[in-house]
């Protein structure tokens, strides 16, 4: 079986991210309507509306965000950082945006710019890290994931995503650590007990390996990379003489199935 990179689930959806952008339009805009004695009833943000708080995005540039028109998201976004290259939301917005059509390289690097302007929110810092993650970056992405979880600790995506992050830099005690956090705080996770089989199995306790995934495809039929990772389990355990899986986790990994893509 073909190495698979374990992301699962990682980028913030995207209906979550706007409704996130339409509550800092909303703030805005309400800001906007009590100046309305001057005679500037603006139903948007503008360009100089957005320059007013680095934490609040121009609304024409996330209009195009919410209509998943990334062209024209990315063009309205740029046109903003080039009046206002301090808009931390607008860099965060735009470098989601890039990530959307692929070009993670240009993703990160505007999300450090957020970062370095000093933009600190939980869906932010998730998908900073699942890009970090997606990139190979898995000391800076558990670091990203940290932050998500200190401002966001009752939201399971954070702990299951360092669980990931930990998980890639073999950190396998913390990884489960966290995989059960997210586990608990959402039992309804079937890609964070698949994850925890395969830390068991790649720290050679097969036993509860095979526990995990024999309940798993048991409660979640559906879900196929229980099956999928059983059944490799029982063919190496299976072989004759003292053939076992590897010793080096990142082999182990190798081996295994992460998500149902």
């Amino acid at each position: 079986m073909n190495p698979r990179t374990p992301i699962v689930v990682i980028r913030l959806s995207l209906a979550l991210l706007m409704m996130l952008i339409g509550a800092s339009i909303a703030t805005a805009n309400t800001a906007n309507i009590s100046n309305s004695a001057s005679g500037d009833k603006t139903a948007h943000l503008d360009v100089k509306d957005a320059a007013q708080s680095n934490q609040v995005c121009d609304a024409t540039a996330d209009y195009f965000l919410g209509m998943e028109d990334y062209g024209e998201a990315i063009a309205t976004h740029r046109r903003v950082l080039a009046a206002h290259p301090a808009d931390a939301m607008a860099h965060y917005h735009l470098g989601f945006a890039y990530g959307m059509t692929g070009d993670h390289q240009r993703e990160i690097g505007e999300y450090r710019k957020a970062a370095a302007l000093g933009l600190r929110q939980w869906d932010f810092d998730l998908n900073f890290g699942r890009a970090l993650l997606e990139g190979g970056d898995p000391t800076g992405a558990a670091s990203a994931f940290n932050t998500a979880v200190a401002l966001a600790p009752e939201r399971p995506e954070g702990h299951f995503n360092l669980g990931l992050a930990y998980e890639r830099s073999g950190k396998l005690a913390a990884a489960l650590d966290e995989l059960q956090t997210s586990l608990r705080l959402d039992p309804r996770q079937p890609d964070a007990r698949n994850m925890m089989g395969l830390i068991y199995a790649e720290e050679h306790d097969y036993s509860r390996a095979r526990e995990i995934w024999i309940k798993l495809a048991r409660t979640e039929p559906d879900f196929e990379p229980a099956r999928l990772n059983l059944a490799i389990l029982d063919r190496h355990l299976e072989a004759p003489g003292d053939v076992r899986l590897p010793t080096d986790h990142n082999t182990v990994r190798a081996a295994f199935t992460f998500n149902h893509d």
